[in-house]
């Protein structure tokens, strides 16, 4: 294992396999979408209350009188794969182009549980408001890739059942590959050189694992996303992950003829639906990884779903990491005391801040 830790080319391209594995490759595709009028939302309470948004809307914003008026709206699928999954809704905004300008960056921004690419549009006029090609996806079995409020937990259980899929995480990772194939090869008006990532909780893991497949993503920002799971295993601090998606587990424990969810069920699963994730792709060695590309990882000091305890051999690498490429500022933890499993306004300027400095 820590063999692999020093060569990140190799770890990189065995995830790429993996990824690989599960699926069958079709040449990129873009069609045209229509914008989403009722967005899907699953889980409880369905949709989430306006106040859940508080912090996104405290996203740094121009001050333009008629922003809305010149905000230009994309609504786009992408054909990442051969499979009901395999279509990739996309939205995109960005500040009309009245005349010349030079190619601009963009940053993508990934939702939460349960939530779709229409939650985050707070982010996403903030950033274009600025300039940048702000960008949403649905993740897998999220938004329109959703057809019941259950569709994502479906998703987990059929995953452990069959072992064909890897909806915790990874199938989306490989959205994201595509999604730069495209925001690199099919966008003349972005900087190729000057793409972001960030993402809240679940969409914070896709952004922190997009950035160690693809090295396209150039600047990095994880909100209350990245935890030790190995760390969480062996600590007995798995109880709280757990619970975010607990049909998963309580159907492996059924079949594992177990009474209780207890560390062996947990190590299974993610064994099953999401194969390295709790070893050799575990954060002490895909966070540093990312290097020598900015990195901000930001999390809240009593998280029980990212520990912070966690986090400290993956910190420490990464560190170590950075200061190798003379690079030491490029990196940095932030745990914002007394913040649980919460996205603040707080976390959201220092991200802000973040790609303002490094995009």
């Amino acid at each position: 294992m820590e063999e692999i830790a020093a060569n990140p080319a190799i770890l990189r391209a065995e995830f790429y396999q993996l990824l690989r594995s599960r699926r069958i490759e079709v040449p990129l595709r873009v069609e045209p979408a229509k914008p989403v009028t009722d967005p899907m939302y699953q889980g409880s309470p369905s949709p989430p209350p306006p106040s859940f948004q508080e912090a996104m809307k405290s996203c740094p914003k121009a001050d333009i009188d008629n922003l809305k008026d010149l905000l230009v709206e994309e609504n786009i699928y992408l054909h990442t794969e051969a499979s009901a999954q395999g279509c990739l809704p996309i939205l995109i905004l960005s500040m009309r182009r009245t005349s010349y300008l030079p190619k601009r960056p963009a940053v993508v921004i990934l939702h939460s549980t349960n939530k779709c690419k229409e939650w985050v549009r707070p982010l996403l006029e903030a950033y274009a408001s600025r300039g940048y090609v702000a960008v949403a996806i649905d993740s897998r079995y999220h938004g329109e890739r959703a057809n019941s409020p259950t569709t994502y937990s479906e998703a987990l259980v059929s995953s452990w059942k069959n072992g064909d899929t890897m909806p915790f995480i990874f199938d989306t990772v490989w959205d994201l590959i595509k999604l730069a194939d495209y925001l690199t090869h099919h966008r003349d008006d972005i900087d190729h050189a000057r793409i972001g990532i960030t993402g809240e909780s679940l969409g914070g893991m896709h952004a922190w694992y997009a950035a160690f497949a693809d090295t396209r993503y150039a600047v990095v920002a994880p909100i209350i996303g990245v935890q030790g799971f190995r760390w969480a295993i062996d600590n007995d601090k798995w109880q709280a992950r757990v619970d975010s998606i607990k049909s998963v587990f309580e159907e492996a424990r059924v079949d594992l003829g177990k009474s209780v969810i207890d560390k062996e069920v947990v190590e299974k699963v993610w064994d099953r639906i999401a194969p390295g994730l709790a070893s050799k792709f575990d954060a002490p060695y895909t966070i540093p990884a990312i290097a020598p590309r900015p990195l901000a990882i930001l999390n809240g000091a009593d998280d029980p779903r990212c520990p912070l305890a966690g986090l400290d051999i993956p910190v420490s690498r990464a560190e170590m990491t950075y200061k190798a490429y003379h690079h030491s500022n490029y990196f940095k933890l932030i745990a914002e005391p007394g913040i649980g499993h919460q996205i603040t306004p707080a976390m959201v300027k220092e991200a802000s801040d973040w790609f303002d400095r490094f995009l």
